[in-house]
């Protein structure tokens, strides 16, 4: 199972998701027992979520 984490765990304050990859604290602790649906669901927004963060996005080494 692919995982969207990039391992930098910082998260906005003002939207909740993680600066890095894009998921909420509650989405990344529960990932693995998320149905496939709601994982591709989850997925398939995390480019707007990182969009939406602009300047407060952190990108990979």
């Amino acid at each position: 199972m692919k995982k969207n984490c990039i391992d930098i765990c910082k998260f906005d304050d003002a939207t909740g998701w993680c600066r890095g990859c894009g998921q909420t604290k509650t989405e990344k602790k529960g990932w693995e027992k998320l149905k496939k649906p709601v994982r591709k669901s989850i997925r398939a927004e995390l480019p707007n979520r990182l969009a939406a963060l602009g300047d407060r996005r952190i990108e990979p080494d």
